[in-house]
């Protein structure tokens, strides 16, 4: 017999085992390389936006619509879009944490959140833009902080509506487990409310950051009365080129829009979706988990582990063993004597009755000056506001109904298959983040030819820009079911009825239900967009309250945008006490997986 076959056979094998030993050696090292890299490229992107931000105020910018353009464009949007987000989270996290656990303030905050979530970004523009412009008069800083915040406030409130709903659902038994090991505040925020909110935020982040791009057009190109504001970004690049009819251009701008959504897709949100999966409440493993190779690198990386083990891990064991100290410390100490306790809750008392007062004189001193505006408004210019207010309300309601009727099935399905998710997910992001302004000119000239109009073409733009807020919140509902209810209604053969009356509707209700409040302010606030717009140096718009308070910001008139904008928010407070309130109450009680 000849044996050469196999011992060439076993040579092969032994040579494909060394090579596989020598990329395993290696690619730490390159990992570590390609980490560097990054880290050396955002160093030079600081400096380089330091120096911009902190130079002279550049007058009135002509916007280049050259392909050559847009990677300059493309880097202020995503710093403008990032700073925003962050921002966004760490108010997310405090609002929310408070509204959950201070029932004094409780529903004042909510009502408060409702107000402000509706409230388009064209109402905050004039106050917010003045401030940070006179704060920073000889500096860019000042324009951009205008921008990065009006941003913000197209992005956080869903965030916070999330943070709050899910702190509101935390089992009774995790509750009790953290009070029996005595954490404290902090530790019961690292340890247990960020971890079961983590889902959650991760899928609210991922619309909010859809939401921040969805409103850059307006946020980066904008006039007041008589000052034309416009900042280099792709924002103003694609509102450039939908006012002028420039198709080439819109389409160099909705690809370059595209190539950043999917590498924020692929190389930021996907890892953190897997890395959010261990945070599922379940009492058995699920046999599908989300996987993300980059994130398979990363946690196999040496400098990263060097880092953690070296420092991050030492600093956080320092400030919990300095916390535990505090609180063995305060523990020992002599408990105060009851006259001094009483002096105590005296001065309390005397420090928040002088807060509210202080609060309620400068609300007053506000109204009294706002009073003074609304004296000029005509009784035709009321009841028009009037007549729009009712018309957007229909609109508005119309999109939720169309929206929640594919969004719902769509998000379990997307869900509950983790193979589906990894296709239908940068997809969904990728089409939450595309700004409808851009390809609505194109929308607007189809429904007029077929007879239609701004009227149905602005319940078009409202679904674009807020059925994410459902699709997003359910998928992240159903991925947060736990596996083994999952396998309770297959063991026991429930027919599809049964399992979405009993299991998949009560399972994402808390969810859904901030899915559909965040969409009903998002479809407020798109308002302002869908029903006034400019195309080829026309202005068309329809009969509603968005087309109101544009058609004010345009021309400078602040009474009629400040009467506009409180009947907009006594509108969303009705709703919220009528319809959102009772079933945050239903959700906290009922839909609730405790043990």
């Amino acid at each position: 017999m000849i044996q050469l076959p196999n011992s060439f056979g076993q040579f092969r094998d032994r040579e494909t085992l060394a090579r596989s030993q020598v990329l395993q050696r290696s690619w730490p090292i390159v990992l570590d390389l390609c980490v560097a890299g990054i880290g050396l490229a955002c160093f030079y992107g600081v400096v380089q936006l330091a120096r911009y931000w902190f130079g002279h105020p550049m007058p009135q910018i002509t916007i280049s619509l050259s392909p050559r353009a847009l990677p300059r464009y493309a880097f202020y949007s995503i710093v403008r879009i990032w700073l925003a987000y962050a921002l966004s989270l760490v108010f997310a996290i405090g609002y929310g944490y408070t509204a959950a656990y201070n029932r004094r303030v409780e529903a004042l905050m909510i009502a408060g959140l409702d107000i402000l979530q509706s409230i388009p970004v064209l109402s905050f523009l004039p106050g917010v833009m003045l401030a940070m412009v006179a704060l920073f008069p000889s500096r860019q800083i000042g324009v951009e902080m205008g921008a990065i915040i009006l941003i913000f406030t197209g992005q956080v409130w869903n965030m916070a509506f999330s943070f709050y709903s899910s702190l509101k659902s935390i089992p009774r038994e995790l509750r009790e487990a953290a009070t029996i090991y005595r954490f404290s505040p902090w530790q019961r925020l690292v340890e247990l409310e960020l971890p079961y909110s983590a889902i959650g935020l991760v899928w609210n982040s991922m619309v909010s950051v859809a939401g921040g791009w969805f409103f850059l057009m307006a946020c980066e190109m904008f006039v007041l009365g008589s000052r034309d504001f416009r900042l280099p970004g792709l924002g103003s690049y694609l509102q450039t080129a939908a006012s002028t009819g420039n198709a080439e251009a819109i389409v160099w701008g909705l690809f370059t829009m595209i190539a950043i959504i999917v590498a924020t897709d692929q190389l930021l949100w996907r890892p953190i979706i897997a890395w959010s999966d261990k945070f599922k409440f379940e009492q058995v493993e699920t046999t599908s988990r989300v996987r993300s190779p980059l994130l398979h690198l990363l946690q196999h990386s040496r400098g990263l582990q060097s880092l953690r083990n070296h420092t991050v891990g030492p600093i956080a064991e320092t400030i919990y063993q300095r916390l535990a100290e505090n609180r063995r410390r305060i523990a020992a100490l002599p408990a105060p004597n009851e006259a001094s306790r009483r002096r105590h809750e005296r001065w309390n008392s005397i420090v928040r009755a002088v807060a509210l007062i202080v609060v309620v004189a400068s609300v007053l001193y506000a109204a009294f000056h706002a009073l003074s505006l609304l004296r000029e408004i005509q009784r035709s210019e009321f009841f028009e506001i009037i007549v729009g207010a009712l018309a957007t309300f229909l609109r508005v309601n119309t999109a939720l109904l169309l929206a929640s009727a594919w969004t719902i099935p769509a998000g379990v399905a997307i869900g509950f298959h983790p193979r589906l998710a990894r296709i239908a997910q940068p997809l969904a992001q990728i089409a939450a983040s595309v700004p409808a302004t851009a390809l609505f000119p194109v929308v607007l000239i189809a429904l007029v030819r077929i007879g239609g109009g701004l009227g149905i073409g602005s319940i078009l733009l409202m679904m674009l820009g807020t059925q994410w807020y459902i699709l997003f919140n359910v998928i992240a509902g159903a991925m947060a079911i736990p596996t083994d209810l999952r396998e309770a209604a297959t063991l026991f053969h429930f027919t599809t009825t049964q399992r979405w009356k009993t299991l998949i509707l009560p399972g994402i209700f808390p969810y859904l239900l901030t899915g559909l409040v965040t969409a009903s302010g998002g479809a407020w606030n798109a308002s302002i967009i869908a029903e006034y717009f400019r195309l080829k140096n026309q202005t068309m718009q329809t009969v509603g309250l968005g087309a109101v308070i544009s058609a004010a910001t345009d021309s400078g008139k602040f009474q009629i945008l400040l009467l506009a904008t409180i009947v907009m928010a006594g509108m969303v407070v009705t709703i919220n006490r009528l319809v959102w309130r009772p079933l945050y109450r239903l959700a906290e009680t009922r839909y609730k997986v405790e043990a």
